[in-house]
């Protein structure tokens, strides 16, 4: 699955009070403490009130968020040991400059924080600003930091991926006067099957808000469609994929795309009904079912997704 740049995952294991960019770790516990963190809070919205033209006042329209922009007022702790302190300042200096996040329309750099009680969540945006605020002490192996990111994106993600593999083989038959007598369609909740939960469709988004997932199609397969039961959304594509190749889709904000095989763009072959920035998993657990015409029975597709959440 194509991963926007610098938003691979860590093996980095945090502790509670901690945070990671670029490798490097923040806070408890660590060489460079934390003093106070600004913007943990909800992020700024973007209002689209409109003056009343004729008298006092104003319109309310929609009010969306902004960035959640993330100040750390920290500092690097090395006593007696200042060449180990500009070494830590030197690795958050090339996290600022990865060209990947920061040249890129689509780059995305990843700050990844652990607050008591939770797993490891994560924000993604841009690392704004590294500044050593001052170096008369360096010498001694302490060097103060004023540290800003902007989650471009404002929720928080689970740290974890989650994943799922869906088969044609694993639906139900289902033929009818609009459906050839091979094609698959995976049977919603509450519609022929006995045991809801041995479906394996089934999705759950831990987290407190919707979440956007990936999703790769791999052939051979003709007019694949993607449904959630709960959202009604739907993704339907209107093209022939043989063996080997494959389809991605990627719904997440700032990142929508629809690719053949990683580079050729097949946005143009979605329906009209179709709409990546709409097609959500939904808080709890929901059902994905696909459908396609696939004589061999070996098309397969790959959901993969992260809970999402209002606070780290």
């Amino acid at each position: 699955m194509k991963t926007p740049p610098a938003a691979q995952p860590s093996s980095i294991e945090l502790a509670p009070w901690q945070f990671e960019i670029g490798g490097v770790v923040l806070g408890a516990g660590t060489r460079i403490p934390i003093g106070n963190i600004e913007g943990l809070g909800s992020p700024a919205t973007r209002p689209q009130d409109v003056d009343n033209p004729t008298g006092d006042g104003t319109f309310p329209g929609q009010d969306f968020y902004g960035p959640r922009t993330l100040r750390f007022e920290a500092g690097i702790k090395t006593p007696g040991d200042p060449t180990a302190a500009t070494d830590l300042l030197s690795r958050l200096e090339l996290a600022v400059d990865n060209p990947a996040a920061r040249t890129r329309p689509e780059g995305r750099a990843v700050l990844r924080g652990r607050w008591p009680g939770h797993r490891t969540r994560r924000l993604y945006g841009r690392l704004r600003r590294m500044e050593a605020t001052s170096t008369a002490t360096a010498i001694n192996g302490w060097i103060p930091l004023d540290i800003e990111f902007a989650g471009l994106d404002p929720r928080w993600y689970d740290d974890e991926l989650s994943q799922l593999t869906l088969g044609l083989d694993q639906a139900a038959q289902h033929k009818n006067g609009d459906q050839a007598a091979d094609q698959v369609l995976y049977v919603p909740a509450g519609r022929g099957q006995a045991d809801p939960d041995d479906r394996p469709g089934w999705v759950t988004n831990q987290g407190n808000v919707s979440t956007w997932p990936s999703l790769r199609v791999h052939g051979p397969v003709a007019n694949p469609r993607v449904w959630n039961t709960v959202t009604g959304h739907v993704l339907e594509l209107r093209l022939t994929l043989r063996a080997g190749e494959w389809v991605e889709m990627e719904t997440r904000p700032g990142t929508c795309w629809a690719l053949r095989n990683g580079n050729a763009n097949v946005a143009a072959d979605l329906t009209p009904q179709s709409r990546l920035d709409l097609f959500t998993i939904p808080q709890g657990r929901s059902e994905v079912g696909w459908s396609g015409d696939d004589l061999t029975r070996t098309a397969r597709l790959e959901v993969s997704w992260r809970s999402a959440y209002t606070a780290l």
